[in-house]
């Protein structure tokens, strides 16, 4: 048993392996979100362990409308976004930053360098701006996904990240 489908179905009717299963496949993707959007470890942690707190819960309820890991991003996105709310409006995104590969260490330096700027420029939008770019262009969700997840419509997505893309290019040329 494999499916997601097939994992949530068994975790409603209490098969605990099943939702192991779900945790173990979705937690990493969860995290990331978490992490772009509340900018800390430990606050993403937190949220990971609310969404799955309330995923268990919303279990029975699931109607498998719409794909299980766009569930689950709403779900995480939700989380991360009462925690973002409940703080300041910006948060340093210092952990966010992964290893890079390039052939030459001062390429690496240069890289790690922009990558840096770009997820710090990332930090400091608004986070009506921040949630949908995170999600479209760092994790890759399609337009209809992103618009599902937000609950919004595919021409407000589009306009959010327009704004967002254009508030992004302002810091990053801003930057000293």
């Amino acid at each position: 048993m494999d499916c997601d489908r097939e994992l949530v179905a068994a975790a409603a009717l209490g098969d605990h392996a099943a939702f192991d299963a779900l945790v173990r496949r979705h937690t990493p993707m969860m995290f990331r979100v978490a992490l772009r959007i509340t900018g800390t470890s430990a606050e993403a942690e937190d949220v990971v362990q609310d969404a799955w707190l309330c995923a268990w819960r919303a279990l029975p309820s699931f109607r498998q409308e719409s794909a299980v890991s766009t569930w689950l991003y709403r779900v995480v996105t939700n989380g991360a976004l009462r925690v973002v709310r409940r703080q300041r409006p910006t948060v340093p995104l210092d952990e966010a930053t992964g290893p890079v590969t390039r052939s030459t260490p001062e390429r690496q330096v240069v890289d790690a360098e922009r990558i840096d700027a770009v997820l710090r420029a990332i930090a400091r939008l608004d986070v009506a701006q921040r949630v949908p770019l995170v999600l479209r262009e760092l994790e890759g969700l399609s337009y209809e996904e992103v618009a599902e997840i937000l609950e919004v419509g595919v021409p407000a997505l589009r306009s959010r990240l327009h704004r967002a893309r254009v508030a992004l290019l302002r810091q990053l040329r801003e930057r000293p």
